[in-house]
């Protein structure tokens, strides 16, 4: 095979080549394109979230109190856009992932965001799912991991997912003086923080340092009614201490406490090994080296969670050529990388209709396993190649490749041989080479590199 970086970076570490736009030259460009994926200036906010759910509430109100026609109708139509949400954020998610020239800015949105899950429960949060990404991912990729950290456990979705506004500092005066209601912590923001987000769930913590962060994180409060609030009265009072460092004390700081004893365990050598390796995992092997991920733990505790720097190291180190094709795409990369190979952009996914959506995108995600916003649980999308392959996710693959380009170019389909040299730029195995040439029709040659090996693993 010869290709040099440019190749290898678009199908490792982006969503593959396009014949649209080159790849990335060398590693400072690669770099550089991060801040591309940056949130646009339409970018979905928690106050939009929140009004948005506030006028599906006052309309499901006013048609249960007055079941007239014009209340019904009225529900519907708020009720059928919130429901929408998803589908339009999958389009967009994918729109920009098209179109990212150098797509290592967009791969790291889906990285950090299910690093970070959050899973809607239904249309009233949707709006607010998507103001996550928008609000703590996509302005943090850029700048260190515990101004992410801090800003994803904080956020809203977050305190909305895993229950924080239910979690009350059981010696608190809001407890104290509703001595009849069972009232006190919810762990799950604390746990997950922990365990999932930062130090990983070997990393030596006891229950209690999960317990006394719960007592530090209470006071922070989202509802629809009233948006995010700290509130004093139901923080728990006094000092907590988490892995051997006390917070609080006798005036408490609010959510600056917060913010400085997340800080202190995003600094933890625990954080750094646990996402680096979680990141060596995602980007170059489902079993990195030792060696690789060593280096990228050594860099995070040197720049203290620099991710630039960390992300250097990624793009830079020799295992991510020893391990090409070591990692298989997933759905949505399987979709984007499907969609740069044949020269699609996304002006062309803002022309499709609702069905049309559902047609190529939303249903076949479901279909290949990966329902999207819809994980089964806080640790996200399992990367091992076994979670991907089942004969039945690889069918739904194989009928969307073949059906996908038919349906969205049907007087369009690029001439095979072509889009082998564009889609792989000299990575491509000598069996794929031998057979595309070989294809009987344009949409059977599309359909074979579509559905082979080589391009299903990067």
């Amino acid at each position: 095979m010869s290709f040099g970086f440019s190749e290898l970076a678009a199908i490792r570490l982006g969503f593959g080549l396009s014949p649209l736009m080159p790849p990335a030259p060398d590693v400072d460009a690669l770099l550089a394109g991060v801040a591309h994926a940056g949130p646009l200036p339409d970018a979905m906010t928690t106050e939009t979230a929140r009004a948005m759910t506030l006028e599906l509430r006052d309309t499901r109100r006013a048609r249960e109190e007055d079941k007239s026609e014009a209340n019904e109708e009225a529900f519907q139509i708020v009720n059928t856009r919130m429901g929408m949400v998803p589908i339009y954020d999958l389009r967009d998610r994918i729109a920009r992932a098209v179109d990212d020239g150098v797509g290592f800015g967009e791969r790291l949105v889906q990285f950090w965001a299910d690093h970070f899950t959050v899973i809607s429960a239904g249309s009233a949060t949707h709006p607010l799912a998507v103001a996550f990404v928008d609000e703590a991912i996509r302005p943090h990729i850029g700048g260190r991991f515990e101004d992410m950290f801090f800003a994803a456990d904080t956020h809203p979705m977050m305190l909305t997912y895993l229950n924080q506004s239910q979690s009350k500092g059981p010696n608190s005066p809001f407890v104290k003086n509703r001595p009849k209601m069972e009232l006190g912590l919810n762990e799950n923001l604390a746990r997950e923080a922990m365990e999932l987000h930062s130090l990983g769930v070997d990393a030596g913590y006891s229950q209690d340092d999960v317990r006394q962060l719960a007592e530090l994180l209470t006071g922070m409060e989202y509802t629809a009614n009233l948006g995010f609030r700290y509130r004093a009265d139901v923080a728990e009072p006094g000092a907590e201490t988490v892995l051997g460092k006390s917070y609080g004390g006798n005036r408490r700081g609010g959510m600056e406490d917060i913010r400085t004893a997340l800080t202190d365990i995003a600094r933890r050598p625990e954080t750094a090994r646990y996402l680096s390796r979680k990141l060596a995992v995602h980007f170059v092997s489902d079993d990195p080296g030792e060696d690789l991920v060593n280096e990228l733990a050594g860099v995070w505790q040197e720049t203290q969670g620099d991710l630039p720097s960390v992300y250097r190291v990624l793009a830079t180190h020799p295992d991510l050529v020893t391990n090409l094709r070591k990692k298989v795409r997933q759905p949505f990369e399987v979709i984007v990388a499907a969609l740069r190979a044949l020269g699609v952009n996304g002006g062309r996914l803002a022309d499709l209709d609702d069905k049309q959506l559902r047609r190529f995108f939303w249903g076949p995600m479901i279909a290949m396993g990966q329902p999207w916003g819809k994980p089964t649980g806080p640790d996200g999308w399992p990367e091992e190649a076994e979670s991907w392959i089942a004969p039945q996710m690889l069918a739904a693959r194989i009928n969307w490749t073949m059906n996908m380009p038919r349906g969205l170019l049907p007087r369009q389909l690029p001439d095979p041989r072509e889009m082998l040299i564009s889609t792989f730029g000299g990575t491509q195995s000598a069996q794929l080479s031998w057979a595309v040439p070989k294809a009987e029709s344009a949409a059977e040659g599309v359909a074979l590199i579509l559905a082979s090996n080589d391009f299903n693993r990067r």
